[in-house]
């Protein structure tokens, strides 16, 4: 990863992990102008957030 001349952002990064900070990570990333590589073990991003069916504190439906 570097900067060139014109300050814009160049290079890739991988993301290790789907779930919700992995995600979020990624998200960041590609907006601050890298390349992300996002990669997960299973089938399915989302983590154990999938596996949640009620959040805290809000106890909001998390499906």
């Amino acid at each position: 990863m570097f900067q060139d001349s014109s300050n814009k952002v160049s290079g890739s990064v991988m993301v290790v992990g789907g779930g919700i900070a992995g995600m979020q990570s990624a998200l960041d990333l590609a907006n601050s102008g890298y390349y992300v590589y996002l990669v997960e073990k299973s089938s399915a991003i989302g983590g154990l957030m999938s596996q949640l069916d009620k959040t805290f504190p809000t106890n909001d439906c998390a499906m």
